[in-house]
């Protein structure tokens, strides 16, 4: 079970968001670099990075600042935020990342997703950010008529490498994660699934530890780490101490 420490940028700086809105940003901390070391130094093993303003330009904005993070630490780091072409892809894969995340092409283009897993196995996923149960784009602007699941279920067996559930409804508003949806989802598919999006205190990370949780690769963790609701050295001690194979 990993938890996945998140540095979201904006404008070049670490920030978070509420709901999705963009005018609500929070500055956490001026230097990303900064923040990845400290993540790294308080034992993450991956980091979680998203451009939010390449998410809603369709193209890299903070490609400077994610560059730098990649420089700033050993751990692998997956990004998404406007990444939607081969091009962009492997240019990000040649930069050093692990895990390139597709949102809205994955609704916009399923195919070039599933050629994207063909020619870099094991480096993509997808991103599944949802509100009220459909499917939303272009940096969570735009609702799709698509279900969580019927958009998830496109990709079995195309070589992805994992799904990450956002819940837009509770991100970054320390509301705890949508197990039932986010369970739901995992059973669902094949593809491992990454949960984020509200994720509020150490009752969540032990909730984590729950046998139904099994299924799940993992959590995403912003505003609560930086408020200090969660202890990243009482959390990973606890996921460590309760690993379990997967259903």
């Amino acid at each position: 079970m990993i938890l996945f420490p998140a540095i979201d940028l904006k404008g070049g700086h670490c920030v978070r968001l509420k709901l999705g809105e963009m005018d609500s940003a929070t500055v956490y901390n001026e230097d990303p670099t900064d923040q990845a070391r400290t993540f790294a130094e308080q034992g993450f093993s991956w980091l979680h990075v998203v451009d939010l303003d390449g998410a809603f330009a369709g193209e890299s904005r903070n490609g400077s600042a994610v560059e730098a993070i990649l420089r700033a630490t050993r751990s692998p780091v997956q990004l998404g935020g406007g990444i939607r072409t081969f091009a962009q892809i492997e240019a990000w894969l040649e930069k050093g990342l692990a895990r390139v995340i597709l949102g809205t092409v994955a609704v916009r283009d399923p195919d070039l997703v599933r050629e994207a897993c063909r020619r870099f196995p094991g480096k993509i996923a997808v991103g599944i950010d949802a509100k009220g149960g459909k499917v939303a784009v272009e940096g969570w602007a735009e609702a799709s008529s698509l279900g969580v699941i019927e958009l998830a279920k496109q990709f079995e067996g195309a070589g992805v490498a994992a799904i990450i559930y956002t819940d837009i409804d509770r991100d970054g508003v320390l509301a705890g994660i949508n197990w039932g949806a986010t369970i739901a989802l995992a059973e669902a598919v094949s593809i491992p699934v990454i949960a984020s999006g509200g994720l509020a205190s150490m009752d969540d990370i032990r909730r984590l530890t729950e046998p139904d949780a099994a299924r799940l690769e993992g959590a995403i963790s912003g505003r609560a780490l930086y408020d200090g609701r969660i202890d990243p050295g009482e959390a990973l001690a606890l996921l460590r101490s309760t690993s379990r194979p997967k259903l």
